[in-house]
């Protein structure tokens, strides 16, 4: 125990207090200096110039083949990432409904050649939703097929294949993985107005057309990435 005479008298008692005074000072304003260090560019790179390249995968929920009537919607509902292995690893970044469809419409009378006039495009229609995420796109049927896309995104898809400056590793990061925003319900709609033909010179032939039968699949949208710093050419 060190004691006031000590103190005062014993060189080595001083030399003792002056060393546990400076590693009481220098050791917490080291860690804070740090830890204010840590905390301002995150566990990751701080902020410069960053490669960002992916690698976009999907995965299923649902598929089918269904005849839509004109004037109706198919409803797909009932899908949920629960159904499908690992979804908790996966960096869910979207989902997207893929439709194919004929031409359904018939014809009656004498229809053949240029007198018999021509099938009209058949509008199909598909939505996608998830949490609040949710998109529309339309396809036609133009010379008796067609197919088309709907995409629904929850990520920064610019930065993906780019060289992104300005931002630190974990903001980039914080713009392009889901953080399990990709995990749960999902519905998917696809509906058909549908359009008979013009039949020039009347009665000749008569058209007419009720639905499409429509091929689709509902997909999830998978995005695995890579972030490293880009190069310095001026230091080559």
């Amino acid at each position: 125990m060190i004691t006031l005479d000590d103190l005062k008298s014993n060189r080595d008692t001083q030399i003792t207090v002056v060393c546990i005074v400076f590693f009481l000072i220098a050791f917490p304003s080291y860690f804070a200096m740090k830890g204010g260090e840590s905390s301002g560019s995150g566990v990751m790179g701080g902020v410069g110039d960053y490669d960002v390249s992916g690698n976009f995968s999907y995965v299923q929920l649902a598929d089918g083949i269904e005849y839509i009537a004109d004037g109706e919607t198919l409803t797909i509902d009932n899908l949920h990432t629960d159904a499908v292995d690992d979804a908790d690893d996966m960096n869910i970044v979207g989902v997207r409904v893929v439709m194919s469809y004929g031409e359904d419409e018939e014809a009656q009378g004498s229809c053949a050649g240029p007198l018999g006039g021509q099938p009209a495009a058949d509008t199909i229609s598909g939505t996608a939703m998830h949490a609040g995420f949710n998109g529309t796109a339309d396809g036609q049927n133009n010379n008796g097929g067609g197919n088309h896309e709907v995409v629904v995104e929850w990520f920064n898809s610019s930065m993906v294949g780019a060289t992104v400056s300005g931002l630190s590793e974990s903001e980039i990061v914080s713009q392009i993985d889901s953080m399990g925003a990709g995990l749960g319900a999902y519905s998917a709609e696809i509906s058909v107005a549908a359009e008979a033909g013009n039949t020039p010179p009347p009665g000749l032939c008569s058209r007419s057309d009720n639905g499409e039968e429509v091929t689709y699949a509902v997909e999830l949208i998978i995005l695995e990435y890579t972030i490293t710093p880009a190069d310095d050419e001026s230091d080559m």
